[in-house]
């Protein structure tokens, strides 16, 4: 079974998966949802229809001081409603603090054009909040 991670934003949802052995992690498809929760739903049920999935990541956006952002409030809306749609899906959250930071620094590494960043720079998070999950069960094993 695989899991997958998501980096829940305004207009677009990045996502990204694991392998079915749970070993690695790539980036998916950035969904463009344009604020329209039920488009990116419908999308993320194609999703789970096409890959064996068990477990749904989903980054908050803490700050660095460990509050909640403004954006969390909006982000638990959103996992209520993947719990009303997926209610037989494991969903868990994870502290996405400086993801997006990673995301912009590997693009950077990468010479992405920046044209090319606001496209990909959701799924590179997502592969980020994803790979903080999976680093986590390996610990506690």
């Amino acid at each position: 079974m695989r899991k997958l991670g998501l980096d829940y934003g305004d207009s677009r949802i990045g996502v990204s998966i694991t392998d079915s052995l749970g070993i690695t992690v790539q980036g998916l498809e950035t969904i463009h949802h344009n604020g329209n929760d039920k488009l990116a739903l419908k999308r993320l049920e194609e999703i789970m229809n096409q890959y064996e999935i068990d477990t749904i990541v989903i980054g908050l956006p803490i700050n660095m001081d460990g509050t909640k952002a403004q954006r969390v409030e909006v982000t638990e809306k959103f996992i209520h409603k993947l719990k009303c749609k997926f209610n037989k899906m494991q969903i868990e959250q994870v502290d996405e603090r400086l993801t997006t930071v990673a995301a912009h620094k590997t693009m950077n590494y990468l010479n992405v054009d920046k044209r090319e960043k606001r496209n990909i720079v959701d799924t590179i998070s997502a592969v980020y909040i994803l790979e903080t999950y999976m680093n986590k069960l390996k610990n506690k094993n």
